[in-house]
């Protein structure tokens, strides 16, 4: 962390926030700095300064202890359970880390700090926050005592770069053989969902999907925190937008979607479903613009439609509703988890039917079999006659003499 003797720190943090007056304005950061270690009768050398400088210098308007993990080019996720337990995951699991705070206060206040400078309000009427930060990061956090083990901040880093789908099998994380079907169900304007669970690469991955498409495509991203950033150059990125400390200014997803509709989108893509905005998704999927997408938490491609009803009846939507508008909204399911080794991985493309009693069901068409290759699904067929039907209005499945295009023939093999 640092090497200055405990409880330095902070008295040096004290005597800089008491002062007042020009020279606090007007003095140089590191001069004032080294007023403060002078007056609590400790003479610096150039390197111990420099330290200090930037050690106060992160903690007013950084990520404190916490910058250097953010920084870390192979580091996805910052997780602190408390002054001593802070957690990163550079995608093979979590791994806990050497850094520390000096206490709870300590975690508290990055914290508040954090939220308060995007405007939001963290304290203990209001104890949780979810908010992107100015440089991109999504940052949450959980105040003691509602965290019962001392406040609780997580970071989850965007993507430093874009990955494409020769990266995704480069890294194990794609099978070869399911390279062409997703290719085929992006050419097919089939409308989709990505699928997992958290941290399984949902987000890298519809990106990386995205950014396959014609650069004439149009594509329109509407979220509740800004993580899509597809490597496209015609992309419309929306974010919803809380109350602010007066509890007005609220943009929710269903007014964002209603703009999307209206900026002329050849693909209405919307991020993340957790709660009530299922019905958004839901809506901006049958307003007929094809090839729409969108990214929800579920433990399978099967159990799609039982995570969406939680999501929906508390939102208003029966589950007849629900059912009448998932048949009409989604093709297919992509669904992505972590191995045991914690490595992510594609290991799913399920397509939608309607079983007898009107409920949508979602069965396997293709799926990384336990050893390891991509295999045939009972759903296989269903997904083929999509392809077909969806290239012929696009690209063109049949070839002029009548036989059917190759990656038709790859998926019905």
């Amino acid at each position: 962390m640092n090497r200055f003797e405990p409880g330095f720190v902070d008295r040096v943090r004290f005597r800089l926030a008491d002062e007042a007056g020009p020279a606090a304005t007007v003095a140089p950061w590191a001069q004032r700095v080294a007023a403060a270690a002078r007056a609590e009768g400790v003479v610096l050398g150039d390197g111990p300064m420099l330290e200090l400088v930037g050690v106060l210098q992160s903690e007013i308007s950084g990520l404190g202890p916490l910058e250097a993990l953010v920084f870390d080019p192979l580091v996805t996720d910052v997780l602190v359970h408390g002054p001593d337990q802070v957690w990163i995951d550079r995608g093979g699991g979590a791994e806990r880390t050497a850094v520390r705070f000096r206490d709870e206060a300590a975690v508290r206040r990055l914290a508040v700090r954090l939220a308060a400078s995007v405007g939001r309000r963290l304290d203990d009427a209001s104890p949780f926050v979810d908010v992107r930060l100015p440089s991109g990061v999504r940052f949450h956090a959980v105040l003691a005592p509602v965290a019962s083990g001392g406040t609780c901040v997580s970071l989850r880093i965007p993507g430093r770069t874009r990955l494409t789908l020769a990266e995704w099998q480069g890294s194990g994380s794609l099978h070869a053989g399911f390279v062409p079907l997703l290719s085929a169900v992006l050419a097919a304007r089939l409308s989709f969902l990505v699928t997992g669970g958290t941290g399984t690469g949902k987000t890298t991955l519809l990106a990386t999907l995205l950014g396959t498409l014609p650069p004439d495509e149009r594509i329109v991203v509407v979220e509740d925190t800004l993580e899509l950033n597809p490597d496209h150059p015609h992309v419309v990125r929306l974010e919803a937008r809380p109350p602010n400390v007066e509890g007005v200014g609220t943009v929710t997803m269903g007014d964002l979607v209603r703009q999307a509709l209206r900026m002329r989108p050849d693909r209405l893509v919307v991020g993340e479903v957790r709660g009530a905005e299922v019905v958004d998704l839901l809506a901006a999927l049958n307003t007929g613009h094809e090839g729409g997408a969108g990214t929800l938490h579920a433990n399978s491609a099967a159990a799609v439609p039982a995570r969406l009803e939680s999501l929906a009846l508390p939102a208003g939507l029966t589950r007849a509703a629900l059912h009448s508008q998932l048949a009409a909204a989604v093709d297919v399911v992509i669904h992505v988890a972590r191995s045991r080794t914690g490595r992510r991985q594609v290991v799913e493309i399920a397509a939608s039917r309607v079983d007898a009693a009107g409920l949508v069901r979602f069965e396997p068409a293709w799926l990384l079999s336990s050893g390891g290759e991509v295999a045939r699904g009972p759903a296989a067929e269903r997904l083929a006659q999509r392809l077909s039907a969806g290239s012929a209005g696009s690209a063109g499945s049949e070839a002029r003499d009548g036989s059917e295009a190759p990656v038709v023939r790859l998926v019905r093999g």
